[in-house]
């Protein structure tokens, strides 16, 4: 090796493992926040739209309901539409709540209203309860002021 090159090295199982876990979670809070939408403003949530709101098939919104059903989110029968269960209401809500003050934070440091909607889709995963208790503290002080 030469000087000031480094060794790369694998991915840590651990480091693997969880983010593994934290894409699985985006996922269903997606997921479950599109249904509570959906079921909101059209009476129901179909995997027919979801599919067309995420850009997806229809078979990858069928394996996810699937999994999101195992984990006890929503409810399904064939045919029929997708339900959120009391577990998958309260994901739902903790992830519209996360949206809201990401983009309410963004807002409030002059970025624009479309973009900080769609910044905030990336962001509201990655932040720790930590950074989204700041957001909050910062947005309140700026509220007073």
């Amino acid at each position: 090796m030469s000087a000031g090159s480094s060794k790369i090295r694998p991915p840590r199982p651990a480091a693997v493992r969880r983010t593994r876990v934290e894409h699985a979670q985006e996922t269903a809070q997606d997921y479950v926040e599109l249904i509570a939408e959906l079921i909101v403003g059209a009476g129901e949530a179909r995997a027919i739209d979801m599919a067309r709101r995420l850009g997806v098939t229809h078979v990858t919104v069928g394996r996810t309901i699937q999994r999101l059903q195992r984990e006890g989110f929503v409810t399904t029968q064939p045919y029929r539409s997708i339900f959120l269960t009391a577990a998958g209401r309260r994901l739902a809500q903790e992830s519209r709540r996360r949206h809201e003050i990401v983009v309410e934070f963004l807002k409030s440091l002059g970025v624009s209203e479309t973009t900080a909607q769609s910044d905030a889709e990336g962001i509201e995963h990655h932040v720790s309860q930590e950074t989204l208790n700041a957001f909050v503290k910062h947005l309140r002080k700026r509220k007073r002021a």
